[in-house]
Protein backbone atom coordinates (compact mmCIF):
# COMPACT_ATOMS: atom_id res chain seq x y z
CA UNK A 1 0.00 0.00 0.00
CA UNK A 2 1.34 3.73 -0.93
CA UNK A 3 2.52 5.66 1.57
CA UNK A 4 1.31 8.77 2.71
CA UNK A 5 3.47 11.45 4.37
CA UNK A 6 2.32 14.54 5.24
CA UNK A 7 4.55 17.79 5.41
CA UNK A 8 4.33 20.79 7.17
CA UNK A 9 6.50 23.64 5.58
CA UNK A 10 7.41 24.57 1.74
CA UNK A 11 10.41 26.11 2.61
CA UNK A 12 14.46 24.09 1.78
CA UNK A 13 13.68 21.40 4.16
CA UNK A 14 9.81 20.91 3.23
CA UNK A 15 10.53 20.40 -0.22
CA UNK A 16 13.04 18.35 -0.07
CA UNK A 17 11.20 16.42 2.18
CA UNK A 18 8.71 16.24 -0.61
CA UNK A 19 10.95 15.43 -2.99
CA UNK A 20 12.74 12.36 -1.09
CA UNK A 21 9.37 11.12 0.16
CA UNK A 22 7.82 11.21 -3.65
CA UNK A 23 11.23 9.81 -5.08
CA UNK A 24 10.11 6.55 -2.26
CA UNK A 25 7.10 6.06 -3.83
CA UNK A 26 5.12 7.75 -1.61
CA UNK A 27 1.77 10.34 -1.84
CA UNK A 28 2.75 13.62 -0.39
CA UNK A 29 0.24 16.27 1.04
CA UNK A 30 2.77 19.26 1.07
CA UNK A 31 1.14 22.28 3.59
CA UNK A 32 2.40 25.75 3.72
CA UNK A 33 0.65 29.32 5.26
CA UNK A 34 1.87 31.01 2.28
CA UNK A 35 0.43 31.37 -1.62
CA UNK A 36 3.71 30.21 -2.61
CA UNK A 37 6.62 27.23 -1.82
CA UNK A 38 10.16 28.80 -0.96
CA UNK A 39 9.74 29.89 2.33
CA UNK A 40 11.97 32.79 3.58
CA UNK A 41 14.99 31.90 1.94
CA UNK A 42 12.81 31.59 -1.85
CA UNK A 43 10.19 34.55 -0.51
CA UNK A 44 8.34 34.72 -4.38
CA UNK A 45 7.18 38.33 -5.95
CA UNK A 46 2.97 37.93 -6.22
CA UNK A 47 1.89 37.16 -9.34
CA UNK A 48 0.29 40.02 -10.39
CA UNK A 49 3.78 41.14 -10.48
CA UNK A 50 4.95 39.24 -13.50
CA UNK A 51 8.41 39.95 -12.47
CA UNK A 52 10.73 39.11 -15.83
CA UNK A 53 13.42 38.71 -13.40
CA UNK A 54 11.74 37.12 -9.87
CA UNK A 55 15.71 35.26 -8.81
CA UNK A 56 17.39 38.59 -8.81
CA UNK A 57 17.26 38.68 -5.45
CA UNK A 58 18.28 34.98 -4.68
CA UNK A 59 20.71 32.38 -4.38
CA UNK A 60 20.61 29.35 -6.02
CA UNK A 61 17.55 30.64 -8.06
CA UNK A 62 17.24 28.11 -10.60
CA UNK A 63 18.34 24.69 -8.29
CA UNK A 64 14.89 25.94 -6.56
CA UNK A 65 13.03 26.59 -9.30
CA UNK A 66 13.60 22.83 -10.39
CA UNK A 67 13.62 21.58 -7.39
CA UNK A 68 10.00 23.09 -7.44
CA UNK A 69 8.76 22.64 -10.77
CA UNK A 70 9.12 19.30 -9.89
CA UNK A 71 7.48 18.44 -7.32
CA UNK A 72 4.41 20.31 -7.10
CA UNK A 73 4.22 19.13 -10.59
CA UNK A 74 4.30 15.67 -9.47
CA UNK A 75 1.18 13.68 -10.05
CA UNK A 76 1.40 12.46 -6.44
CA UNK A 77 1.84 15.77 -4.65
CA UNK A 78 -1.21 17.57 -3.68
CA UNK A 79 -0.02 21.05 -2.56
CA UNK A 80 -1.92 22.91 0.19
CA UNK A 81 -0.96 26.86 -0.19
CA UNK A 82 -2.25 29.12 2.59
CA UNK A 83 -2.96 26.29 4.48
CA UNK A 84 -2.03 26.35 8.20
CA UNK A 85 -1.78 23.53 10.35
CA UNK A 86 -3.77 24.91 13.50
CA UNK A 87 -3.46 21.70 16.29
CA UNK A 88 -1.65 18.68 16.23
CA UNK A 89 -3.32 15.44 17.86
CA UNK A 90 -1.43 12.75 18.99
CA UNK A 91 -2.35 9.02 18.16
CA UNK A 92 0.23 6.50 19.62
CA UNK A 93 1.70 4.53 18.04
CA UNK A 94 0.27 5.57 14.94
CA UNK A 95 1.28 9.08 13.59
CA UNK A 96 -0.55 12.59 15.01
CA UNK A 97 -3.49 14.17 13.32
CA UNK A 98 -2.80 16.85 12.05
CA UNK A 99 -5.43 19.50 11.78
CA UNK A 100 -5.62 22.64 9.06
CA UNK A 101 -7.27 25.57 8.36
CA UNK A 102 -7.73 26.13 4.51
CA UNK A 103 -8.09 29.76 3.63
CA UNK A 104 -6.17 32.88 3.62
CA UNK A 105 -4.67 33.71 6.65
CA UNK A 106 -7.16 36.01 8.73
CA UNK A 107 -10.16 35.50 6.11
CA UNK A 108 -13.55 34.04 6.88
CA UNK A 109 -15.14 31.24 5.55
CA UNK A 110 -11.29 29.18 6.43
CA UNK A 111 -12.32 25.52 5.58
CA UNK A 112 -11.23 22.58 8.63
CA UNK A 113 -9.46 19.56 7.79
CA UNK A 114 -8.16 16.76 9.32
CA UNK A 115 -5.27 14.62 7.69
CA UNK A 116 -4.23 11.55 9.11
CA UNK A 117 -0.76 10.26 7.62
CA UNK A 118 1.54 7.19 7.87
CA UNK A 119 4.08 10.05 8.08
CA UNK A 120 4.81 13.51 9.28
CA UNK A 121 7.68 16.03 8.43
CA UNK A 122 8.16 18.34 10.25
CA UNK A 123 9.73 21.79 8.60
CA UNK A 124 8.14 25.09 9.66
CA UNK A 125 11.81 26.74 10.12
CA UNK A 126 12.40 29.27 11.94
CA UNK A 127 12.03 33.22 12.97
CA UNK A 128 14.47 36.09 13.79
CA UNK A 129 15.23 36.49 17.33
CA UNK A 130 16.08 40.27 18.70
CA UNK A 131 16.82 41.00 22.18
CA UNK A 132 15.00 44.03 23.93
CA UNK A 133 16.72 47.30 23.72
CA UNK A 134 15.74 50.93 24.95
CA UNK A 135 13.27 51.69 21.52
CA UNK A 136 13.40 48.93 20.09
CA UNK A 137 8.91 49.36 19.91
CA UNK A 138 9.69 52.41 17.63
CA UNK A 139 7.92 52.34 13.91
CA UNK A 140 10.58 52.00 11.66
CA UNK A 141 12.34 49.58 13.85
CA UNK A 142 12.20 46.06 12.01
CA UNK A 143 13.59 42.70 12.25
CA UNK A 144 15.85 42.07 9.62
CA UNK A 145 14.02 38.93 8.49
CA UNK A 146 11.08 41.26 7.67
CA UNK A 147 13.07 43.62 6.23
CA UNK A 148 14.11 41.02 3.84
CA UNK A 149 11.17 39.32 3.11
CA UNK A 150 9.52 42.68 2.00
CA UNK A 151 12.91 43.55 -0.06
CA UNK A 152 12.25 40.26 -1.41
CA UNK A 153 8.44 39.58 -1.49
CA UNK A 154 7.39 43.28 -2.75
CA UNK A 155 10.29 44.68 -4.03
CA UNK A 156 9.59 47.78 -1.12
CA UNK A 157 12.57 49.28 1.35
CA UNK A 158 11.84 49.73 4.85
CA UNK A 159 13.87 52.78 4.43
CA UNK A 160 16.31 54.98 2.64
CA UNK A 161 19.37 55.30 5.33
CA UNK A 162 19.32 51.98 7.08
CA UNK A 163 21.01 50.51 9.62
CA UNK A 164 21.36 47.04 10.11
CA UNK A 165 22.71 45.02 13.68
CA UNK A 166 22.52 42.52 15.40
CA UNK A 167 24.95 38.97 14.97
CA UNK A 168 25.73 36.48 12.59
CA UNK A 169 25.95 35.64 8.49
CA UNK A 170 22.16 36.27 7.90
CA UNK A 171 23.36 40.13 8.52
CA UNK A 172 25.09 40.07 5.19
CA UNK A 173 22.16 38.66 2.54
CA UNK A 174 20.11 40.88 4.24
CA UNK A 175 22.23 44.19 3.52
CA UNK A 176 22.23 42.69 0.12
CA UNK A 177 18.46 42.71 -0.33
CA UNK A 178 18.26 46.03 0.71
CA UNK A 179 21.07 47.43 -1.11
CA UNK A 180 20.24 45.51 -4.59
CA UNK A 181 16.00 47.17 -3.77
CA UNK A 182 17.52 50.51 -3.39
CA UNK A 183 18.17 51.38 0.50
CA UNK A 184 21.45 52.96 1.25
CA UNK A 185 23.17 51.21 3.81
CA UNK A 186 24.59 53.10 6.71
CA UNK A 187 26.46 50.05 8.39
CA UNK A 188 26.17 46.34 9.53
CA UNK A 189 26.83 45.71 12.71
CA UNK A 190 28.30 42.21 14.40
CA UNK A 191 28.26 42.21 17.78
CA UNK A 192 30.64 39.59 18.57
CA UNK A 193 34.32 41.30 18.40
CA UNK A 194 36.31 39.99 15.44
CA UNK A 195 38.36 37.57 18.11
CA UNK A 196 35.17 35.90 18.87
CA UNK A 197 34.36 35.23 15.28
CA UNK A 198 37.80 34.09 14.20
CA UNK A 199 37.74 31.70 16.82
CA UNK A 200 34.73 30.04 15.78
CA UNK A 201 35.63 29.61 12.82
CA UNK A 202 38.91 28.85 12.12
CA UNK A 203 38.76 26.12 14.56
CA UNK A 204 39.23 22.88 12.99
CA UNK A 205 40.01 24.80 9.69
CA UNK A 206 40.16 21.31 7.50
CA UNK A 207 36.25 21.01 8.10
CA UNK A 208 36.11 23.88 6.35
CA UNK A 209 36.89 22.68 2.96
CA UNK A 210 33.70 20.98 1.90
CA UNK A 211 32.37 24.25 2.49
CA UNK A 212 33.39 26.19 -0.75
CA UNK A 213 30.25 27.08 -1.94
CA UNK A 214 29.28 28.82 1.50
CA UNK A 215 32.77 30.94 1.04
CA UNK A 216 32.04 31.87 -2.41
CA UNK A 217 28.96 32.82 -1.30
CA UNK A 218 30.06 35.04 1.57
CA UNK A 219 33.07 36.22 -0.89
CA UNK A 220 29.99 38.14 -3.04
CA UNK A 221 28.52 39.42 0.03
CA UNK A 222 31.83 41.19 0.70
CA UNK A 223 32.75 42.68 -2.54
CA UNK A 224 29.09 44.10 -2.94
CA UNK A 225 29.61 46.10 0.45
CA UNK A 226 32.91 47.39 -0.39
CA UNK A 227 30.99 48.55 -3.91
CA UNK A 228 28.50 50.01 -2.31
CA UNK A 229 31.40 51.26 0.82
CA UNK A 230 29.35 49.88 3.30
CA UNK A 231 30.88 49.25 6.60
CA UNK A 232 31.24 46.24 8.17
CA UNK A 233 32.18 46.64 12.21
CA UNK A 234 32.61 43.52 14.95
CA UNK A 235 32.14 44.23 18.00
CA UNK A 236 29.63 46.99 18.03
CA UNK A 237 26.00 46.52 18.50
CA UNK A 238 22.69 49.11 18.43
CA UNK A 239 21.58 49.53 22.55
CA UNK A 240 19.11 51.96 21.76
CA UNK A 241 16.76 53.70 19.45
CA UNK A 242 15.34 56.62 19.38
CA UNK A 243 13.08 59.27 17.73
CA UNK A 244 9.98 60.85 18.34
CA UNK A 245 6.98 59.14 16.86
CA UNK A 246 9.09 56.61 15.01
CA UNK A 247 13.09 55.83 14.46
CA UNK A 248 15.69 58.76 13.86
CA UNK A 249 18.80 57.72 15.12
CA UNK A 250 20.24 54.64 16.49
CA UNK A 251 22.86 55.00 19.12
CA UNK A 252 25.55 52.33 18.71
CA UNK A 253 28.10 51.04 21.68
CA UNK A 254 31.38 48.43 21.31
CA UNK A 255 31.02 45.44 23.42
CA UNK A 256 33.18 43.02 25.32
CA UNK A 257 32.86 39.59 24.24
CA UNK A 258 30.20 39.09 27.00
CA UNK A 259 28.53 41.58 25.42
CA UNK A 260 28.97 44.68 28.45
CA UNK A 261 29.09 47.82 26.72
CA UNK A 262 32.57 49.71 26.94
CA UNK A 263 31.64 52.80 28.49
CA UNK A 264 32.33 55.94 26.30
CA UNK A 265 32.01 54.17 22.99
CA UNK A 266 28.79 55.63 22.49
CA UNK A 267 28.19 56.38 19.22
CA UNK A 268 24.67 57.92 17.49
CA UNK A 269 23.96 57.30 13.62
CA UNK A 270 20.91 58.92 11.89
CA UNK A 271 18.79 56.65 10.12
CA UNK A 272 15.16 56.28 9.42
CA UNK A 273 15.26 52.36 9.44
CA UNK A 274 16.87 50.13 11.91
CA UNK A 275 17.08 46.55 10.70
CA UNK A 276 17.90 44.14 13.72
CA UNK A 277 18.66 40.39 14.57
CA UNK A 278 20.32 38.37 17.03
CA UNK A 279 19.82 35.12 15.69
CA UNK A 280 17.25 32.75 15.24
CA UNK A 281 13.96 31.14 16.89
CA UNK A 282 13.02 27.41 15.77
CA UNK A 283 9.59 27.61 15.20
CA UNK A 284 8.76 24.73 18.01
CA UNK A 285 5.25 24.59 18.98
CA UNK A 286 4.54 21.34 16.42
CA UNK A 287 7.24 19.48 17.55
CA UNK A 288 6.11 19.80 21.26
CA UNK A 289 2.60 19.21 19.94
CA UNK A 290 3.29 16.28 18.51
CA UNK A 291 5.67 15.13 21.72
CA UNK A 292 8.91 15.55 19.92
CA UNK A 293 11.65 15.80 22.77
CA UNK A 294 14.34 18.63 22.30
CA UNK A 295 18.08 18.98 22.61
CA UNK A 296 18.88 21.02 25.19
CA UNK A 297 15.47 23.19 24.92
CA UNK A 298 16.08 24.43 21.59
CA UNK A 299 15.92 21.93 19.02
CA UNK A 300 14.06 19.18 17.83
CA UNK A 301 16.10 15.94 18.58
CA UNK A 302 16.74 13.51 15.67
CA UNK A 303 18.55 10.30 15.07
CA UNK A 304 20.70 9.37 12.04
CA UNK A 305 17.26 8.74 9.93
CA UNK A 306 15.86 12.45 11.02
CA UNK A 307 13.23 10.44 12.87
CA UNK A 308 11.86 12.41 16.29
CA UNK A 309 11.06 11.40 19.22
CA UNK A 310 7.66 10.77 18.45
CA UNK A 311 5.82 7.97 16.37
CA UNK A 312 6.19 8.38 13.16
CA UNK A 313 7.55 11.76 12.77
CA UNK A 314 10.45 13.16 11.27
CA UNK A 315 11.95 16.87 11.40
CA UNK A 316 14.47 18.92 9.21
CA UNK A 317 15.55 22.11 8.96
CA UNK A 318 15.90 24.50 11.03
CA UNK A 319 14.09 22.71 14.34
CA UNK A 320 16.99 20.54 14.36
CA UNK A 321 19.65 23.55 14.08
CA UNK A 322 20.26 26.48 12.15
CA UNK A 323 22.79 25.62 9.05
CA UNK A 324 21.61 27.43 6.39
CA UNK A 325 19.19 26.45 2.88
CA UNK A 326 21.24 23.90 1.42
CA UNK A 327 21.81 21.80 5.07
CA UNK A 328 17.87 21.90 5.13
CA UNK A 329 17.20 20.95 2.18
CA UNK A 330 19.86 17.63 2.68
CA UNK A 331 18.02 17.15 5.84
CA UNK A 332 14.38 17.34 4.37
CA UNK A 333 15.58 14.86 1.60
CA UNK A 334 16.99 12.16 3.99
CA UNK A 335 13.81 12.87 6.32
CA UNK A 336 10.99 12.47 3.19
CA UNK A 337 12.97 9.14 1.94
CA UNK A 338 12.84 7.17 5.19
CA UNK A 339 8.99 8.51 5.78
CA UNK A 340 8.20 7.75 2.28
CA UNK A 341 9.21 3.93 3.16
CA UNK A 342 12.48 4.24 1.39
CA UNK A 343 15.41 1.73 2.77
CA UNK A 344 17.78 3.59 5.14
CA UNK A 345 20.70 1.67 3.57
CA UNK A 346 19.80 2.61 -0.07
CA UNK A 347 22.50 3.29 -2.95
CA UNK A 348 24.07 7.14 -2.52
CA UNK A 349 22.08 7.52 0.99
CA UNK A 350 25.76 7.59 2.52
CA UNK A 351 26.43 10.75 0.99
CA UNK A 352 23.39 12.30 1.73
CA UNK A 353 23.94 11.81 5.45
CA UNK A 354 27.69 12.76 4.76
CA UNK A 355 26.69 16.07 3.56
CA UNK A 356 24.19 16.05 6.56
CA UNK A 357 27.05 15.47 8.97
CA UNK A 358 28.65 18.17 7.29
CA UNK A 359 26.16 20.62 7.82
CA UNK A 360 25.41 19.48 11.65
CA UNK A 361 29.33 20.37 12.03
CA UNK A 362 28.69 23.70 10.21
CA UNK A 363 25.63 25.04 12.68
CA UNK A 364 28.01 24.07 15.67
CA UNK A 365 30.67 26.37 14.00
CA UNK A 366 27.92 28.79 13.10
CA UNK A 367 27.06 28.62 16.89
CA UNK A 368 30.14 29.13 18.63
CA UNK A 369 31.25 32.11 15.85
CA UNK A 370 28.13 34.62 16.90
CA UNK A 371 27.11 33.19 20.13
CA UNK A 372 24.46 35.80 22.35
CA UNK A 373 26.88 37.57 25.00
CA UNK A 374 25.28 37.10 28.51
CA UNK A 375 25.39 40.84 29.13
CA UNK A 376 23.24 41.80 26.80
CA UNK A 377 21.16 42.53 29.76
CA UNK A 378 23.28 45.30 30.95
CA UNK A 379 21.76 47.53 27.92
CA UNK A 380 18.37 47.18 29.01
CA UNK A 381 16.57 49.90 31.58
CA UNK A 382 13.57 49.59 34.35
CA UNK A 383 11.46 50.95 31.17
CA UNK A 384 12.51 49.06 28.73
CA UNK A 385 9.34 46.94 27.15
CA UNK A 386 10.37 43.21 26.82
CA UNK A 387 6.90 42.02 25.64
CA UNK A 388 6.05 44.42 22.92
CA UNK A 389 2.19 43.59 22.54
CA UNK A 390 1.76 43.62 26.13
CA UNK A 391 3.88 46.72 26.91
CA UNK A 392 5.82 44.56 30.22
CA UNK A 393 8.93 46.39 30.98
CA UNK A 394 11.77 44.83 31.91
CA UNK A 395 11.00 47.04 35.34
CA UNK A 396 7.44 45.05 35.87
CA UNK A 397 9.27 41.31 35.33
CA UNK A 398 11.65 41.80 37.76
CA UNK A 399 9.83 43.41 40.24
CA UNK A 400 7.41 40.48 40.02
CA UNK A 401 10.30 37.99 39.75
CA UNK A 402 11.30 39.12 43.01
CA UNK A 403 8.17 38.49 44.31
CA UNK A 404 8.56 35.18 47.02
CA UNK A 405 4.71 34.35 46.34
CA UNK A 406 5.66 34.16 42.24
CA UNK A 407 7.33 30.75 42.52
CA UNK A 408 6.68 29.79 38.93
CA UNK A 409 6.99 31.59 35.41
CA UNK A 410 3.33 30.70 34.97
CA UNK A 411 2.65 33.06 37.72
CA UNK A 412 4.93 35.02 36.32
CA UNK A 413 3.56 36.00 32.93
CA UNK A 414 -0.14 36.36 34.80
CA UNK A 415 1.21 38.82 36.73
CA UNK A 416 2.64 40.90 33.84
CA UNK A 417 1.06 39.14 30.60
CA UNK A 418 4.25 38.98 29.29
CA UNK A 419 3.46 36.16 26.43
CA UNK A 420 0.01 36.91 26.56
CA UNK A 421 -0.36 39.09 23.41
CA UNK A 422 -1.00 38.21 19.75
CA UNK A 423 2.15 36.45 19.36
CA UNK A 424 1.42 34.07 21.78
CA UNK A 425 5.23 34.41 23.73
CA UNK A 426 6.81 33.70 20.25
CA UNK A 427 8.91 36.85 19.86
CA UNK A 428 8.88 37.33 23.62
CA UNK A 429 9.84 33.74 24.98
CA UNK A 430 13.22 32.99 24.73
CA UNK A 431 14.11 37.11 26.39
CA UNK A 432 11.76 36.37 28.73
CA UNK A 433 12.77 32.63 30.09
CA UNK A 434 16.41 33.77 29.69
CA UNK A 435 15.42 37.46 32.10
CA UNK A 436 13.87 34.83 34.20
CA UNK A 437 16.05 32.19 34.41
CA UNK A 438 17.18 31.42 37.61
CA UNK A 439 14.96 33.32 39.17
CA UNK A 440 11.71 31.41 39.28
CA UNK A 441 10.37 27.47 37.97
CA UNK A 442 11.07 27.23 34.27
CA UNK A 443 8.37 27.14 32.17
CA UNK A 444 8.45 25.92 27.98
CA UNK A 445 7.61 28.32 25.85
CA UNK A 446 6.41 26.46 23.11
CA UNK A 447 3.97 24.44 24.88
CA UNK A 448 0.59 25.45 22.58
CA UNK A 449 -1.98 23.03 22.73
CA UNK A 450 -3.36 25.71 19.87
CA UNK A 451 -0.13 26.55 17.95
CA UNK A 452 -2.19 29.09 15.31
CA UNK A 453 -5.03 31.20 15.94
CA UNK A 454 -8.27 30.02 15.59
CA UNK A 455 -11.71 31.65 15.45
CA UNK A 456 -14.74 30.09 17.96
CA UNK A 457 -16.69 29.85 14.84
CA UNK A 458 -13.87 27.92 12.90
CA UNK A 459 -13.71 25.75 15.80
CA UNK A 460 -16.79 25.17 16.14
CA UNK A 461 -17.47 24.00 12.49
CA UNK A 462 -17.14 19.78 11.71
CA UNK A 463 -13.77 19.24 10.19
CA UNK A 464 -13.43 17.61 6.84
CA UNK A 465 -11.42 13.90 7.27
CA UNK A 466 -9.13 13.36 5.04
CA UNK A 467 -7.69 9.82 4.24
CA UNK A 468 -6.82 10.24 0.77
CA UNK A 469 -5.46 13.72 -0.15
CA UNK A 470 -6.48 13.46 -4.02
CA UNK A 471 -10.02 12.60 -3.07
CA UNK A 472 -9.93 16.16 -0.76
CA UNK A 473 -8.15 18.63 -3.32
CA UNK A 474 -9.93 21.08 -4.12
Amino acid sequence: MTRHVVIVGAGPAGLGAAAGALRAGARVTLVDAAEHPGGQYHRMLPDAYAAEHPGRLHHGWHGFERLRDHVLGHPRCDWWPESTVWSIERDEPAAPHVHVLRGEIDAAGRERRVLRPDALVLAPGAHDRVLPFPGWELPGVHTAGAAQALAKGERLVVGDRVLIAGSGPFLLPVAASLLEAGSTVRAVLEANPASTVARGWIRRPWELASETGKATELAEYAGLLARHRVPYRTGRAVIEARGDGRVEEAVTARLRPDWSVVPGSEQTVAVDALCVTHGFSPQLELPVAAGCRLRDGAFAEVDDDQRTTAPAVYAAGEITGIAGAQSARTEGLLAGWIAGGGAPDAPGLAGTRRRRDRARAFAARLAAAHPIGPQWRGWLRPGTIVCRCEDTTYGDLCRVAEDPAQGAARAVKLSTRAGLGPCQARICGPTVADLLSGRVDAANPHHRPITQPIRLAELANPPSDTHDPKESAR
